[in-house]
C-alpha cells in the first residue's frame, strides 16, 4: 500500500473543504462541453478525463469560500478557469509537437491538429460565455487579460525554442505569463466575486503569481530528475523540444568551453536523442542545477504563503498555505 505524503494530504484537505463547490464545477465543466457536432465532445472528454489535479479551478473555489462568498459565482468562474487552462493545453500540444499527456496520446494524435486547434476554440468561447453569465466585468476584464497574457508567453516561448542565450529574465517572462498568469487571474477572481477590497484583490493575485511561478520551476526542474508518471509527461520533453529551461539556463551560465560547445552543438541540431538527454543531465547534475533551480521556487512558495498568512485565520487559509508545499514537493 502506498504511503500518502504530505503533500497528498494537504491537496485532499483541501478538496475535503470544497468537495461541493469542487463537484459543482466539474458538473458545471462536463455540461459545457456538450455539442451536437460529436467530435467536440469526444476530443473534450479525452482531453479533460486525462485528469490533473484542477488546481486552477481549486484556487478560484477555496480564494473565492475563504472570504465568504454568498452566491453561485464562484462556480462559474472556477469551470471558466479549467476550461481555458484546457484550450491552451490543447494548443500548446499542437505547438510543441507532443505525443503524450499524463501517459496517454494527445488529442492531436488521436484526432489531428486542426480538431485540436478547433476544439480548443470552442472550450475558450465556453470559457468566456461563463464569465459573461457572471456579470462581473472585472472578472472578464481580469480573465481576458490573462488569455492574452498566456498566449504572448507561448509565443515568446516560440521565439526562445533552441536559444541557449536566452536571459534568466525573458525565462522568467515566459513562465509568469504562460503559467503564473492563470493562477494569480483564478485567485482574484475569486476574491471579486466576494467582494474583497483592494488590499485582499492584490493579495491574492500576488498569491497565486508566486505560487504559479514555484509550480512551473518545479515542473522544469523534474524535466531533468523527475518520474515521468508522477510528472504526467515524458522525462525530458522539454529538452527534446527545445526549450531552453533554468536547469540549463544555470548550468551553461556556468560552463567550461567543451560544455558551452556541448550545449550549443546539441540545440542547433533540428532534434536531439536520448544520448544528448544524458549528457545534458550529466552536466546539470555536477553543476547542481536542478537543486538550485528548487531553491529559487522554494523562494517563490515562501512569498506566496507569507501572502496567505496576511488573511484572516480560517481552515481554508491554512490549506490554501499547505497547499503550496504541495507544489513544491508534490513529484520530488
Amino acid at each position: 500500500m502506498r504511503k500518502i505524503s504530505k503533500a497528498d494530504l494537504s491537496l485532499r484537505n483541501l478538496k475535503k473543504l470544497i468537495k461541493k463547490e469542487f463537484n459543482e464545477t466539474d458538473k458545471l465543466i462536463k455540461n459545457q462541453i456538450n455539442s451536437d457536432v460529436n467530435r467536440i465532445p469526444k476530443l473534450s472528454k479525452h482531453i479533460i478525463n486525462l485528469g490533473g489535479k484542477r488546481l486552477r479551478p481549486m484556487l478560484t473555489i477555496s480564494c473565492a469560500k475563504m472570504l465568504k462568498v454568498r452566491n453561485k459565482n464562484h462556480i462559474k468562474l472556477a469551470a471558466a478557469v479549467e476550461l481555458l487552462h484546457t484550450a491552451t493545453l490543447l494548443h500548446d500540444d499542437v505547438v510543441d509537437e507532443s505525443n503524450y499527456r499524463r501517459g496517454e496520446k494527445t488529442s492531436h494524435t488521436l484526432w489531428d491538429n486542426k480538431s485540436s486547434i478547433l476544439v480548443g476554440d470552442f472550450l475558450l468561447g465556453k470559457a468566456f460565455q461563463l464569465m459573461v453569465e457572471t456579470n462581473s466585468l472585472e472578472c472578464l476584464n481580469i480573465l481576458s487579460k490573462a488569455a492574452s497574457i498566456i498566449a504572448e508567453g507561448e509565443v515568446l516561448q516560440l521565439v526562445e525554442t533552441n536559444n541557449i542565450n536566452i536571459r534568466k529574465t525573458n525565462y522568467l517572462k515566459i513562465i509568469e505569463s504562460k503559467t503564473a498568469a492563470l493562477f494569480s487571474s483564478a485567485c482574484e477572481v475569486g476574491g471579486v466575486v466576494s467582494g474583497a477590497n483592494k488590499s485582499q484583490k492584490k493579495k491574492l493575485f500576488n498569491f497565486g503569481k508566486n505560487l504559479g511561478t514555484a509550480f512551473q520551476l518545479i515542473d522544469d526542474a523534474l524535466d531533468y530528475d523527475g518520474s515521468s508518471v508522477k510528472m504526467g509527461k515524458n522525462n525530458g520533453d522539454d529538452f527534446f523540444e527545445g526549450k531552453v529551461t533554468l536547469p540549463v539556463i544555470l548550468a551553461i551560465n556556468s560552463a567550461n568551453k567543451k560544455e558551452k560547445e556541448f550545449w550549443k552543438k546539441v540545440f542547433n541540431k533540428k532534434t536531439r536523442n536520448k544520448t544528448d538527454l544524458k549528457i545534458a543531465k550529466k552536466i546539470i547534475k555536477e553543476k547542481d542545477t536542478i537543486n538550485k533551480t528548487l531553491k529559487l521556487a522554494n523562494q517563490y512558495g515562501e512569498e506566496a504563503k507569507q501572502i496567505m498568512e496576511g488573511f484572516e485565520n480560517n481552515p481554508i487559509r491554512d490549506a490554501l498555505i499547505d497547499l503550496v508545499d504541495f507544489s513544491l514537493i508534490r513529484n520530488h
